[in-house]
């Protein structure tokens, strides 16, 4: 198994979850904005020049979720994910899917407006309309949090792309003084030994 990374971006997710696995892979490291990226031979692996992309045998997926999803449900044996049967199984779908689908928009805006582009095109109101939405969508994780330690029970994938979504929201300066339950949940994560094994991959 074959994962392409890069440090602080969503590959940090993949190489979690397979850490928490504890399954044996081979990372292909770049840097962010490596020219290498967009060169021939990774761009015929994934064709979008990101990462993260895992290549198993003869399969090749790119989407931080799909890859989660694939590696619960081929490599989980019943870990990581609930039963299908249990009542916390759609819980889990919406979980998996909340952080790319409603927290990773803001965020993308965010590090454009402020870390990718040059300081002559950033678009200040740009930043700050993102600043507001990604505080709404941290607000519904903060609601559901309330009470508990992870998203759907026990620990799962959904947390390593939520939560990862999350911790990622912090470091981008959102203020958690208004979300206790997020930020006592991001501590939680980072203190897992397979989160830290990660981000310094």
């Amino acid at each position: 198994m074959k994962v392409y990374y890069a440090p602080n971006t969503r590959a940090v997710r993949t190489v979690w979850l397979l850490n928490e696995l504890g399954l044996d892979y081979e990372l292909v490291r770049f840097k962010l904005g490596d020219k290498a990226m967009r060169a021939p031979d990774y761009l015929a692996v994934n064709p979008n020049g990101r990462v993260p992309t895992l290549q198993d045998g003869d399969v090749t997926i790119s989407e931080s979720t799909a890859i989660a999803q694939y590696l619960v449900a081929r490599y989980g044996d019943g870990r990581l994910a609930p039963a299908v049967s249990a009542p916390e199984f759609p819980v889990y779908l919406q979980w998996l899917h909340y952080g790319e689908g409603m927290i990773m928009p803001p965020v993308n805006t965010i590090v454009v407006e402020t870390i990718l582009l040059p300081p002559e095109r950033r678009n200040a109101g740009n930043a700050e309309r993102a600043l507001k939405l990604l505080s709404r969508t941290l607000m519904a994780v903060e609601t559901h949090m309330a009470g508990r330690e992870y998203l759907a029970g026990a620990f799962s994938a959904a947390d390593t792309i939520t939560g990862h979504a999350c911790i990622v929201a912090a470091k981008l300066g959102v203020d958690m003084s208004a979300l206790p339950h997020v930020a006592a949940y991001n501590e939680r994560l980072l203190a897992r030994p397979a989160l830290q094994s990660a981000w310094d991959a």
